[in-house]
């Protein structure tokens, strides 16, 4: 099973949408870092400000008033208190700095007691913490929501009198978020840009390339499809002119090859004639009846090359005719005749000379080496299919596709003693694939063997 899609168009959409979710996720990361310290440096700068402010307010008040400071100060997010040693217990203050900083600005250039801060994580499962009242436990509960890490800042801060005001913050990094307008931003932008992308990839690439796909399969010997349209981006527009380079190439090559053999085999003939009128002088019956055998050998090789040659150029134009109908006028004409097996109804379009000439060296082959040919035809898999089979020994299964080589001759299993060149098979696949089929063989399962024909259906069987 194929999860991954196969079309070109399928997968650029999906990496498109992979890209926009891996751009999505790193900036998630990404902002929710920024978002975090962002939120540490306003908690951090509310609880030194209420520090320093509670400090201030302890130095100017008589000591009556300060346990009603403190209380009112603290709050379920800053805890205040006034003891006879610091609770930050160290002056290096490497995660501090910055806190401490903060607190000695609050506090003024006069304010001459000494200031530490702590800034450390800790893990939330250890909350609540021992010196936090019932109520700001239960708020610390409720804020952490089950965050792993809480961020705890603390401060000490030197009195006149000797004592140390002591205040300490605890609170969370902020939650991995992925707020609604996100959502909406990305499905946005995803949108924008697959819709962009589908309409460059269908119509610049995409159709350009099915075109050529196109042209390529219909690209035959003997035929030319006709110029590709330049359209597309640039290295679409040369690979259509490639392709048409390519194909008035391989028609120049064809049209030269044929040229020649026809050249060849019409100036093979008057020689030929010229020897068999000087064969039929000869006096003696035995060498005269060799010599004219000879002759005509040669010439039905040489007519036989030509034709291979030819393939479709002399067979005029395509036509829609009923398969089943050309079957029976082909058993008709043939002498031998065979038996045909009636099917359904098939349209086909064939060049009806070469056709027949392809199906008659097929036939006469299961004829010459089967001892009996049946014929029967229908539709498969969206083509015309057309199966001559024989009760012959069959063949090799090596040889099952040397026997299409030009002028390749078996024999072992299928003797050619009776006659033929090896151009029978090679011909009619000629035929074959300048129509858009094609032809192959196989040995039946109850012995004999089986050649089978594939044609492209007509107009009316693609209709139907």
């Amino acid at each position: 099973m194929k999860v991954f899609p196969q079309s070109l168009r399928a997968q650029l959409m999906l990496l498109v949408l992979m890209a926009l979710a891996a751009a999505q996720v790193v900036n998630l990361f990404w902002f929710a870092d920024e978002r975090s310290l962002a939120v540490r440096a306003a908690l951090g700068a509310e609880a030194a400000e209420r520090a320093a402010n509670a400090a201030l307010l302890l130095e100017e008040a008589p000591p009556s008033l300060h346990p009603s400071i403190i209380r009112a100060a603290s709050t379920p997010l800053v805890r205040f208190g006034i003891a006879g040693r610091p609770s930050v217990d160290h002056r290096t203050h490497d995660q501090g700095g910055a806190a401490e900083a903060r607190v000695r600005a609050f506090l003024g250039e006069g304010f001459g007691g000494e200031v530490r801060a702590e800034l450390h994580e800790i893990d939330s499962a250890k909350l609540p913490l021992a010196y936090l009242n019932p109520e700001m436990a239960k708020a610390h509960r409720e804020m952490m929501r089950g965050q792993m890490l809480a961020i705890e800042l603390k401060f000490s801060i030197e009195l006149s009198d000797g004592q140390w005001l002591n205040a300490g913050t605890l609170f969370e990094r902020p939650p991995l978020q992925w707020p609604v307008h996100s959502i909406v931003t990305f499905a946005l932008s995803a949108g924008f840009i697959l819709t962009a992308v589908f309409w460059f990839v269908l119509a610049q690439v995409a159709r350009p390339l099915g075109r050529l796909a196109i042209a390529a399969e219909n690209l035959g010997p003997e035929k030319k499809v006709a110029v590709l349209p330049a359209a597309g981006p640039q290295e679409v527009r040369e690979l259509a002119g490639a392709f048409d380079r390519m194909q008035d190439r391989i028609s120049g090559l064809v049209a030269e090859r044929t040229r020649m053999l026809a050249a060849l085999g019409h100036d093979l003939r008057s020689p030929l004639t010229a020897m068999r009128v000087r064969a039929e002088l000869i006096e003696e019956d035995e060498t005269r009846t060799s010599m004219v055998s000879l002759i005509e050998e040669m010439q039905e090789m040489a007519e036989t090359t030509l034709s291979f040659a030819r393939g479709l150029s002399a067979s005029g134009q395509a036509e829609d005719c009923d398969l089943g109908q050309f079957l029976e006028d082909l058993c008709r004409e043939m002498p031998e005749g065979f038996l045909l097996e009636h099917g359904e109804q098939v349209s086909v379009c064939l060049h009806t000379a070469a056709m027949r000439r392809a199906l008659r060296n097929v036939i006469e082959n299961a004829l010459r080496y089967g001892g009996s040919a049946r014929v029967s035809y229908g539709v498969h898999e969206g083509c015309a299919r057309i199966a001559v089979a024989d009760d012959g020994p069959g063949i090799a299964e090596a040889d099952l596709e040397a026997v299409f080589e030009p002028f390749l001759r078996l024999e072992n299993s299928r003797s050619l003693a009776t006659g033929g060149h090896g151009l029978g098979l090679p011909i009619a696949r000629s035929i074959l694939r300048a129509h858009g089929g094609d032809v192959s063989l196989r040995n039946s399962a109850g012995g004999g063997l089986c050649a089978e024909l594939t044609l492209p259906l007509g107009s009316a069987g693609r209709q139907g």
